[in-house]
């Protein structure tokens, strides 16, 4: 009895530790293959067009309106306090730091990761991948390893453009509906921000686009056949790039502002 239960309890348990090396190993051999030739520049150019432009209207859609939100709760608890002043300077604060980071990671990890994953499994189950190897074309090099850099140069371009139009959301509230004035909420909202606010959440998306695609190509290239294999490894890769991204915030928000 003891061992049966004890062996259920470790079953999962190796199985999980199992599963953090083979993805460890798989992302060391993705950054091994990233400055070794052949280039694929074709590749990552449709990448970058793929992950980084077509992203553009949802991670839009979701600042400007965590932006405004955030400006409406931020004025709803600082008025308790007659700190109604400070909206502007949080709306900054918070979107550049934490929710321009990390809502467009989740956002495009939901969009790319599964479609990279379903793209890839689609290969494997037609046999492609297959193909490619048959004409001496290294898969890891060709699929992954250009979706993974596109999306680890596109992610802070993202980030950056999600913060502007998520402190504009809050400018926006604060402007038509909080009564705020426009020339002082733009100075108190210039004066509040520092170089390493902007900076820091940038470096968050390189790393959470590095994420993204590095989940979206592992399910991928590992998802059994059929349609079944597929759809599981669309999902794995949505919610393991998602869980991963909130952890890797942080731990990235512990190392840049612990002190």
């Amino acid at each position: 009895m003891i061992e049966a239960t004890l062996g259920s309890l470790g079953r999962p348990v190796l199985q999980a530790i199992a599963s953090v090396g083979r993805v460890v190993l798989f992302a060391l051999s993705v950054v091994g293959h990233i400055l070794r030739p052949p280039f694929y520049l074709r590749e990552l150019g449709a990448s970058l067009l793929q992950i980084g432009w077509y992203s553009l209207p949802v991670v839009g859609l979701t600042a400007i309106f965590t932006g405004g939100a955030l400006a409406l709760q931020i004025y709803a608890g600082g008025s308790r306090f007659n700190a109604e002043s400070v909206v502007p300077s949080i709306v900054a604060i918070g979107m550049t730091r934490e929710l321009g980071p990390v809502l467009g990671g989740l956002m495009v990890a939901a969009r790319v990761a599964s479609s990279i994953a379903a793209e890839i499994g689609t290969m494997k189950v037609t046999e492609q991948i297959d193909a490619l190897v048959t004409l001496s074309t290294n898969p890891l090099k060709y699929l992954a390893v250009p979706r993974v850099v596109a999306a680890t140069l596109s992610m802070p371009v993202l980030v950056a453009v999600g913060d502007a139009i998520g402190i504009m959301g809050g400018w926006l509230v604060g402007i038509t509906r909080l009564d705020f004035n426009s020339a002082a909420y733009l100075k108190n909202t210039v004066d509040f921000l520092e170089g390493w606010d902007i900076g820091s959440g940038l470096v968050k998306g390189a790393v959470f686009g590095f994420i993204v695609a590095l989940m979206g190509c592992y399910h991928g290239m590992n998802s059994a056949r059929g349609a079944q294999g597929v759809g599981r490894a669309t999902k794995s890769a949505v919610v393991s790039a998602s869980v991963l991204i909130l952890a890797a915030n942080y731990l990235l928000t512990e190392v840049f502002f612990s002190s």
